[in-house]
Protein backbone atom coordinates (compact mmCIF):
# COMPACT_ATOMS: atom_id res chain seq x y z
CA UNK A 1 0.00 0.00 0.00
CA UNK A 2 1.21 3.17 -0.71
CA UNK A 3 1.99 5.39 1.99
CA UNK A 4 -0.05 8.89 2.89
CA UNK A 5 0.19 11.83 4.38
CA UNK A 6 -2.48 14.03 6.79
CA UNK A 7 -2.56 16.93 5.11
CA UNK A 8 -4.69 19.71 7.28
CA UNK A 9 -6.92 20.88 4.58
CA UNK A 10 -9.59 23.01 5.61
CA UNK A 11 -8.66 25.77 8.35
CA UNK A 12 -11.05 25.90 11.38
CA UNK A 13 -12.56 29.92 10.42
CA UNK A 14 -13.63 28.61 6.83
CA UNK A 15 -15.27 24.64 8.47
CA UNK A 16 -17.21 27.53 11.24
CA UNK A 17 -18.46 29.89 8.24
CA UNK A 18 -19.53 26.56 5.97
CA UNK A 19 -22.00 24.99 9.03
CA UNK A 20 -23.08 28.11 10.42
CA UNK A 21 -24.24 28.76 6.79
CA UNK A 22 -26.17 25.75 6.43
CA UNK A 23 -27.95 26.86 9.57
CA UNK A 24 -28.85 29.97 8.56
CA UNK A 25 -30.10 29.02 5.16
CA UNK A 26 -32.11 26.34 6.84
CA UNK A 27 -33.35 29.19 9.50
CA UNK A 28 -33.95 31.57 6.78
CA UNK A 29 -36.48 29.61 5.06
CA UNK A 30 -38.00 28.01 8.26
CA UNK A 31 -38.27 31.84 9.48
CA UNK A 32 -40.12 33.02 6.44
CA UNK A 33 -42.38 29.79 6.12
CA UNK A 34 -43.41 30.75 9.65
CA UNK A 35 -43.58 34.43 9.07
CA UNK A 36 -40.97 35.02 11.70
CA UNK A 37 -39.99 37.94 9.63
CA UNK A 38 -37.81 39.70 12.66
CA UNK A 39 -36.06 36.25 13.19
CA UNK A 40 -35.96 36.08 9.24
CA UNK A 41 -34.37 39.89 8.57
CA UNK A 42 -31.87 39.18 11.49
CA UNK A 43 -30.77 35.79 10.20
CA UNK A 44 -30.43 37.38 6.29
CA UNK A 45 -27.80 39.61 8.05
CA UNK A 46 -25.97 36.86 10.20
CA UNK A 47 -25.94 35.71 6.48
CA UNK A 48 -24.83 38.65 4.62
CA UNK A 49 -21.93 39.05 7.67
CA UNK A 50 -20.78 35.34 6.76
CA UNK A 51 -20.51 36.23 2.98
CA UNK A 52 -18.93 39.27 3.03
CA UNK A 53 -16.28 37.85 5.37
CA UNK A 54 -15.58 34.59 3.07
CA UNK A 55 -15.31 36.91 0.24
CA UNK A 56 -12.38 38.19 1.79
CA UNK A 57 -10.73 35.48 3.41
CA UNK A 58 -10.80 34.04 -0.14
CA UNK A 59 -8.28 36.84 -0.62
CA UNK A 60 -6.73 36.88 2.48
CA UNK A 61 -6.98 33.80 4.18
CA UNK A 62 -5.73 30.47 4.26
CA UNK A 63 -4.03 28.77 1.02
CA UNK A 64 -7.33 26.52 0.33
CA UNK A 65 -9.95 29.29 1.03
CA UNK A 66 -8.24 31.52 -1.76
CA UNK A 67 -9.82 32.03 -4.78
CA UNK A 68 -6.54 32.46 -6.49
CA UNK A 69 -5.93 28.59 -5.43
CA UNK A 70 -8.76 26.96 -6.24
CA UNK A 71 -10.67 29.53 -8.63
CA UNK A 72 -9.47 27.16 -12.62
CA UNK A 73 -10.66 27.91 -15.88
CA UNK A 74 -13.85 26.59 -16.95
CA UNK A 75 -12.24 24.48 -19.36
CA UNK A 76 -10.15 22.94 -16.80
CA UNK A 77 -13.98 22.38 -14.75
CA UNK A 78 -15.43 20.33 -17.53
CA UNK A 79 -12.45 18.37 -17.60
CA UNK A 80 -12.14 17.38 -14.29
CA UNK A 81 -15.92 15.66 -14.79
CA UNK A 82 -15.27 14.02 -17.90
CA UNK A 83 -13.09 11.78 -15.26
CA UNK A 84 -15.89 11.87 -12.83
CA UNK A 85 -16.40 7.94 -13.19
CA UNK A 86 -13.33 7.37 -13.05
CA UNK A 87 -12.33 5.57 -9.20
CA UNK A 88 -8.58 7.25 -8.32
CA UNK A 89 -7.01 8.29 -5.03
CA UNK A 90 -8.13 11.53 -3.80
CA UNK A 91 -5.02 14.35 -4.44
CA UNK A 92 -7.47 17.52 -4.27
CA UNK A 93 -6.06 20.03 -1.31
CA UNK A 94 -9.20 21.93 -1.34
CA UNK A 95 -11.67 21.97 -4.12
CA UNK A 96 -11.31 20.91 -7.01
CA UNK A 97 -12.18 22.60 -10.41
CA UNK A 98 -15.73 21.80 -10.78
CA UNK A 99 -16.42 22.78 -6.94
CA UNK A 100 -14.79 25.83 -6.70
CA UNK A 101 -16.93 26.99 -9.43
CA UNK A 102 -19.50 25.64 -7.27
CA UNK A 103 -18.50 27.44 -3.91
CA UNK A 104 -18.33 30.66 -6.00
CA UNK A 105 -22.07 30.51 -7.38
CA UNK A 106 -23.20 30.08 -4.11
CA UNK A 107 -21.67 33.23 -2.25
CA UNK A 108 -23.17 34.87 -5.47
CA UNK A 109 -26.60 33.42 -5.17
CA UNK A 110 -26.69 34.64 -1.27
CA UNK A 111 -25.64 37.55 -1.77
CA UNK A 112 -28.33 38.31 -4.27
CA UNK A 113 -30.82 36.74 -2.02
CA UNK A 114 -29.96 38.60 1.23
CA UNK A 115 -29.32 42.44 -0.86
CA UNK A 116 -32.80 42.07 -2.82
CA UNK A 117 -34.79 41.05 0.58
CA UNK A 118 -33.28 43.86 2.36
CA UNK A 119 -35.00 45.89 -0.37
CA UNK A 120 -38.52 44.24 -0.50
CA UNK A 121 -41.62 44.30 0.66
CA UNK A 122 -44.47 42.05 1.19
CA UNK A 123 -47.91 44.17 1.95
CA UNK A 124 -49.74 40.71 2.77
CA UNK A 125 -47.20 40.04 5.77
CA UNK A 126 -47.16 44.33 6.74
CA UNK A 127 -43.11 43.93 6.34
CA UNK A 128 -40.64 45.52 4.24
CA UNK A 129 -36.52 45.42 4.22
CA UNK A 130 -34.33 47.34 6.13
CA UNK A 131 -33.55 49.41 2.91
CA UNK A 132 -36.46 49.26 1.68
CA UNK A 133 -37.04 53.20 1.72
CA UNK A 134 -34.08 53.64 -0.42
CA UNK A 135 -35.93 52.41 -3.50
CA UNK A 136 -39.15 53.09 -4.98
CA UNK A 137 -42.22 50.77 -4.86
CA UNK A 138 -41.64 49.32 -8.50
CA UNK A 139 -37.80 48.54 -8.25
CA UNK A 140 -38.74 47.07 -4.50
CA UNK A 141 -41.70 45.23 -6.27
CA UNK A 142 -38.97 43.82 -8.38
CA UNK A 143 -36.35 42.77 -6.36
CA UNK A 144 -39.18 41.28 -3.98
CA UNK A 145 -39.68 39.24 -6.92
CA UNK A 146 -35.78 38.63 -7.21
CA UNK A 147 -36.04 37.53 -3.94
CA UNK A 148 -37.90 34.59 -4.69
CA UNK A 149 -36.21 33.32 -7.67
CA UNK A 150 -32.91 33.91 -6.11
CA UNK A 151 -33.83 31.31 -3.25
CA UNK A 152 -35.31 28.56 -6.22
CA UNK A 153 -31.71 29.00 -7.55
CA UNK A 154 -30.03 28.67 -4.22
CA UNK A 155 -32.70 25.40 -3.88
CA UNK A 156 -31.50 24.27 -6.85
CA UNK A 157 -27.72 24.99 -6.67
CA UNK A 158 -28.03 23.16 -3.00
CA UNK A 159 -29.69 20.39 -4.64
CA UNK A 160 -26.84 20.11 -6.92
CA UNK A 161 -24.00 20.57 -4.28
CA UNK A 162 -25.35 17.83 -2.13
CA UNK A 163 -25.55 15.56 -5.36
CA UNK A 164 -22.21 16.14 -6.38
CA UNK A 165 -21.36 15.03 -2.85
CA UNK A 166 -23.04 11.72 -2.85
CA UNK A 167 -22.21 11.28 -6.41
CA UNK A 168 -18.21 11.59 -5.78
CA UNK A 169 -18.44 9.30 -2.37
CA UNK A 170 -20.34 6.67 -4.55
CA UNK A 171 -18.00 6.63 -7.84
CA UNK A 172 -15.05 7.76 -7.21
CA UNK A 173 -14.96 6.79 -3.32
CA UNK A 174 -13.72 10.47 -2.55
CA UNK A 175 -15.39 11.76 1.23
CA UNK A 176 -15.90 15.44 0.78
CA UNK A 177 -17.58 16.07 3.63
CA UNK A 178 -15.46 14.61 6.68
CA UNK A 179 -12.74 17.02 5.94
CA UNK A 180 -14.91 19.67 6.13
CA UNK A 181 -15.82 18.57 9.57
CA UNK A 182 -12.52 17.51 10.99
CA UNK A 183 -10.14 20.06 8.53
CA UNK A 184 -7.88 16.96 7.51
CA UNK A 185 -7.48 14.87 4.98
CA UNK A 186 -5.06 11.51 3.95
CA UNK A 187 -3.46 12.25 0.57
CA UNK A 188 -1.22 9.77 -1.10
CA UNK A 189 2.65 10.74 -0.90
CA UNK A 190 4.35 13.13 0.71
CA UNK A 191 3.11 16.39 0.18
CA UNK A 192 3.65 19.89 1.53
CA UNK A 193 1.58 21.34 4.46
CA UNK A 194 -0.90 24.71 2.77
CA UNK A 195 -0.40 27.54 4.85
CA UNK A 196 -3.11 28.20 7.02
CA UNK A 197 -3.99 31.83 8.35
CA UNK A 198 -4.35 32.94 12.11
CA UNK A 199 -7.53 32.70 13.78
CA UNK A 200 -7.18 36.10 14.84
CA UNK A 201 -7.17 37.29 11.27
CA UNK A 202 -9.78 35.68 10.81
CA UNK A 203 -12.20 37.15 14.03
CA UNK A 204 -10.97 40.65 12.73
CA UNK A 205 -12.18 40.07 9.61
CA UNK A 206 -15.36 38.70 10.69
CA UNK A 207 -15.88 41.92 13.42
CA UNK A 208 -15.47 44.09 10.73
CA UNK A 209 -18.22 42.65 8.02
CA UNK A 210 -20.42 41.96 10.72
CA UNK A 211 -19.80 46.19 11.46
CA UNK A 212 -20.17 46.82 7.61
CA UNK A 213 -23.62 45.27 7.97
CA UNK A 214 -24.73 47.66 10.38
CA UNK A 215 -24.05 50.56 9.13
CA UNK A 216 -25.46 49.64 5.85
CA UNK A 217 -28.49 48.47 7.48
CA UNK A 218 -29.21 50.96 10.30
CA UNK A 219 -27.41 54.12 9.22
CA UNK A 220 -28.32 54.40 5.72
Amino acid sequence: MSSTTKVRIWDAPTRLFHWTLVLLVCFSWLSAEMLWMRLHFLSGEAILTLVLFRIVWGFVGSDTARFAKFLKSPMAAIEHLKHLRRREPDTELGHNAAGGWMAVGLLGLLLLQVGSGFFSSDDDAAVEGPLRHLVSAGTSALLTNLHGFSFTAIQIAVAAHVSAIVVYLLLKGHNLTWPMIVGTKDIPGPVSQPRMAHPVLAAGILGAAAATVVILLYYL
